[in-house]
This record gives C-alpha cells, structure tokens and sequence, in this order.
C-alpha cells in the first residue's frame, strides 16, 4: 500500500478501507490496475456497514476455520488482519465498454472510493431506486433467502426474534403475506415504530415470554444472543420452523434443547446467502436474487432503517463507536461524494 498523502490526487489511485489490527482500521491510497475491455471504472457514491460480520472482523474473531469461507469479492489481505474488506456498495460507472458508462451500480466489494471490476460483477440500479437505499441490496438477499428457507405462507403466525435490519427486513417481507400474523420482539423499544409501519406489532422479550404460549408456525431468529436463540425455540408451535439467521463467530453458543424441544418435533435450520434454498437453487443465480432484491427496496418505508451515515474520510473514527456491540441504531451508509 502506497502512503496516502504521497499520491493524494492522482487520477491513477484509489483510497480503500483496511481493517489493520484488533480495534483499527485505517484509510490506505494504491495505484489502480489498468482497466480491461469487459472492466468497468466505478467511482463508489455509497457503501454499506455489515454490522455483525465486520463487528467480528474489526475485533479479530473471525473463527480460522471460516477464514476461507468468509472472503469477500474483491477482498485484499488475509484474515486476521490486515484485510482490505466490506460488503456492498453503489457507484456510477466512469469508464466501461458501450452502454455501461453513466449507470448507477450495485457490486458487492470492500469500501473503496474508486475501482476497476469486471461488469460481470456489477448490476444496474432498477429506475426509482435511490442509490443510498440500495446498498440494503445484500441484506434483502440475505432476508429473502430466509424467507424461502423458512416456507412461510399466506395467514401464519410469525415471529421474528431480534429486530435488527436484517430482521427488520424479514419482518418487512413476511408482513405482506396475505393474513400472516407477524410480531417482532427486540429489547429496543425504539424499533417498534418501524416494525408497526411495516404492518407487524412489536414486543419487547419480557412481554412477549410474558403473553404466553405464542405458538409460532415460523420463528426467525436474528439476535446473535442465547437468550434470544432460547426465545425463539420456546415460542414455536408444534412441527414448527425456527430459522437460525445469527453469525456468532468464534465461540460457543449455548442451545436450549431440552424441554419441549422433542416433544413438539422442531426444526432449527440455518440459514445464509451462501447455499439458496435448495428449492430455487436451480433456478435462481445470482444476477436474478440480487435483481429482485433490489426490487423489493423501491417501498420508501425502507429508508428509516438507514439510521447512521457517515463520511468516508472519517470512517476509520467512527467505526468503533458504531461496530460496539450495544450500540444504537441500525444500518449505516458511507457518503463518498460529500455532495449528497
């Protein structure tokens, strides 16, 4: 990596976010590769946070076992550190072969202000999305895929345990089943009045253990906590689905499986975009999840889980304070260009 202010300016370099040690993370400056004809040049307008999974990487847990598995595309660097990473972003396309140049993209790399990729790898906006509410993009992926391993239908009884973004996100999805009853339950009061604007009531665990025998026939959980885990299993119905969304990382994590978890036959089934649901695996690459999550942003209502926006320059300041683990709030966006 070349120093930053030595090159600052230069039409050549890019600046890029590199997590550097356990609780540091540092803006570096490098040369861009020479673009390709089936290339494309993207300046980045916005990138996302993954909460969770850079929670882990900024604090050095990523499990060695997961180091493989936990790339991201384009990622620099090997795990722990130092790692050039990040999970989405949308730009405008400078440079690319006949048709490319202008449109606003979406591709899922690390954040970085300018970079070269192959137009493979970048999907166009579709018209009306905004491009800051469009890095939700992968989260939505993530809470499809969720939906269609949990085969929830019209009229169900649905909870959601945790009412982070993604669970918000499938709280969104699952309240416009037709009929289905939807509770999401967080220990933030202060998510309520999203999950009611999305069509679902809203708990906190005290209250909804509280109430009783809910009897769930899908239960996501998205909380990465045991007592949350132990809420979901004790909430669902007989036969019923628990739909296991949480990354832990290193450790180990307690499950609850004495009580009725036998003698009502639960499943607990993991969940990730990694491997789709078997059931449209065959039919539905990439390309066409990443369309239709993005389709499935245009609602307006999507932009009150946008709660933090910083600027990239600060970035490396401000990213401790967001990744703590008791932090308010729920996605964050990274502002490149300043003039938003």
């Amino acid at each position: 990596m070349l120093d930053q202010m030595q090159i600052a300016g230069s039409g050549q370099t890019a600046r890029a976010l590199w997590y550097e040690s356990a609780g540091k993370a540092v803006l570096s400056a490098a040369q861009l590769r020479t673009r390709g004809d089936d290339e494309l040049l993207v300046r980045t307008r916005w990138s996302a946070i993954s909460r969770g999974t850079e929670r882990l990487i900024f604090e050095g847990r990523v499990p060695p076992a997961e180091y493989a598995r936990m790339r991201a595309p384009f990622q620099e660097g090997d795990f722990p550190f130092p790692v050039k990473y990040g999970y989405c972003l949308t730009g405008l396309v400078e440079a690319g072969p006949p048709g490319w140049v202008g449109l606003e993209v979406f591709v899922l790399h690390p954040h970085e202000d300018r970079f070269v990729t192959p137009a493979a790898a970048a999907k166009p906006l579709p018209e009306g999305l905004p491009a800051r509410r469009a890095t939700l993009a992968a989260n939505m992926e993530t809470a499809l895929n969720a939906i269609w391993d949990s085969g929830a239908g019209p009229g169900e009884r649905i909870a959601v345990i945790g009412c982070g973004l993604v669970g918000l996100l499938v709280t969104y999805l699952c309240a416009q089943l037709p009929g289905a009853d939807v509770v999401c339950v967080d220990i933030d009061p202060g998510r309520a009045e999203i999950a009611r604007s999305f069509g679902a009531s809203f708990l906190t665990p005290g209250a909804f253990a509280a109430s009783g025998d809910y009897g769930a026939d899908v239960v996501f959980h998205t909380s990465a906590s045991p007592p949350g885990l132990s809420l979901a299993i004790g909430s669902a119905g007989l036969e019923a689905r628990i739909i296991e969304m949480s990354w832990y990382g290193a450790g180990e994590v307690p499950v609850p499986l004495g009580g009725a978890f036998h003698s009502r036959r639960l499943q607990l089934i993991s969940s990730q975009v990694g491997h789709v649901s078997p059931g449209r695996r065959p039919r539905w690459d990439y390309g066409r999840r990443i369309s239709k999550a993005m389709e499935l942003l245009l609602d307006p209502r999507l932009n009150a889980l946008i709660t933090d926006e910083f600027r990239f320059e600060e970035l490396p300041e401000k990213l401790p304070a967001f990744l703590w683990q008791g932090a308010p709030g729920l996605a964050a966006v990274i502002n490149y260009s300043q003039q938003e």
